[in-house]
Parts: structure tokens; sequence; C-alpha cells
């Protein structure tokens, strides 16, 4: 396992039965969940951290090098306030109990997104958890968090059209690697699997420009069911396809 920056952010072809090198997952279900069993929606995302859990432990035991995790979109500002409050309270609670086993496994965290508006303690938490973690080599667990697909590209060419008005990148230069790096996962590999749990089959503004070659699985089951079985289904799903990027098989 390499550090960060020698992580390759270009889409790499997957050899039959490899392990997906960045596995991202659109976590999906919990309310559901919890409304199937009569409970109020902020048990389903309790149960949901717990299916967090099992994911990284797991993924790591199998060798997968990037595990991103969609855990709060830009949208989800539009839910009662009583369900923001418990998303965070969750948050809070993820970090400061589990930070401590994850430093230790060499995981290393990063999230992306927008850090505006972001509750000032919960952004300290944040940095502090990237900070203590910033030398661990083994998986990087990149967890998009108030982050929306469209709202990365935007403030990725805001940044660059600063740039280009101080005259720091010329636009003859300007080209797809030049873009990707002013993304907020620059340096990290494009995703090679994506899966969504809860039957829903939707990107729901994930990671617009990183998943032009990944492969999608879309689960039936909802998050908090969510296991190592169901995981493990997923690889088995991925390395049934033939990823070509364009072009063909064997030549």
């Amino acid at each position: 396992m390499g550090t960060l920056a020698q992580i390759d952010p270009v889409p790499r072809a997957r050899s039959g039965g490899e392990i997906p090198a960045h596995v991202a997952i659109i976590m999906d279900g919990n309310g559901r969940w919890a409304s199937a069993r009569g409970l109020p929606r902020i048990e389903g995302h309790r149960r949901g951290v717990e299916s967090v859990r099992r994911t990284v432990r797991h993924a790591g035991d199998r060798g997968v090098r990037v595990l991103t995790l969609f855990t709060f979109s830009s949208e989800n500002w539009s839910r009662p306030r009583s369900e923001i409050n418990d998303l965070f309270n969750l948050l809070r609670f993820f970090i400061r109990n589990d930070l401590a086993e994850l430093k230790k496994n060499g995981v290393r965290i990063r999230v992306i997104g927008r850090r505006e508006g972001v509750p000032k303690d919960i952004a300290a938490l944040v940095e502090k958890a990237e900070t203590e973690t910033r030398g661990n080599e083994g998986l990087v667990l990149q967890v998009a968090f108030n982050y929306g697909g469209r709202d990365e590209l935007v403030r990725a060419m805001r940044r660059i059209g600063e740039k280009m008005v101080r005259g720091e990148i010329d636009p003859a230069d300007f080209s797809e690697r030049v873009f990707a790096e002013h993304l907020d996962t620059a340096g990290i590999s494009d995703p090679d699997l994506l899966i969504r749990t809860s039957g829903e089959a939707r990107i729901s503004n994930f990671l617009l420009w990183q998943l032009a070659y990944t492969e999608f699985v879309f689960l039936p089951v909802y998050w908090p069911d969510f296991d190592e079985n169901e995981f493990d289904a997923a690889i088995a799903e991925f390395h049934s396809r033939d990823r070509r990027f364009g072009g063909l098989t064997g030549v």
C-alpha cells in the first residue's frame, strides 16, 4: 500500500479476480429500514453507523486501497432540522469513539465536500481526524460530507479560473488532468466500483466526474443490513464485468 500521493489518479483496467482498488458507496435506506420495523429514523441511522464500521474493517481486510462513503449530501440540508441534528450527532460520536481504532489500524481519513456552513465543532473534529491520520499508509477512508458533485465541479472551475487570472495556469495547458487536480478528490484514483444500497438505481449527484468509467452495482438491501457478504457479492459482480475503457478486450 502506497501513500496517498502515490495513488494513481488515472483509471486502470482490472484483470479478472483482482480486488477493486477504489470502492465508493452510496449508503442508502436507513430511514426505510427503520420505517419497515416501526422504529424512528434515527435508529436506522444508528444501525447505519454499525454498517460503516463493518464495511471499513472488511474493505481493509480485502485489500481495498480507497473506500469512499457518501455520508451527507449538500441536498440533505432540506431534511427536517431534527434529523440533520441527529446525523451530526452520530458523526460526532463516530469520530470521537472510532478515531483511535482507525489510527491503530493505519486508516487515513480524508473528507471531501464544502466546509462552509458545517458546524464549527464538526469542522474541528474533521480537521483533527485528517491531521492525526495523515501519516497512515493503510486504507484511505474518504468521507463525502456536505458534498455535491455539481458543487465540486463549480468549485474546481472557480479555483482554476482564479489561477488563470493570476497567470498561474495557461489556458492552452488546460486539460482533463489539470481539472482533476483541482477536484476535492485530487490525488485519489477514480472509483473502480460504485455500490448503492436500497434498490435505487441512480447516483444522486455523487462523484459526477470521477464515475466516468466506474462499474455500478445496485443492491436491494438497505444500508443497515449491508454486511461482509453483501460487500463480497458486489465485488463478485465487479469481477464479472468486462472493463474496456472505450477500447477492445485483448487489444
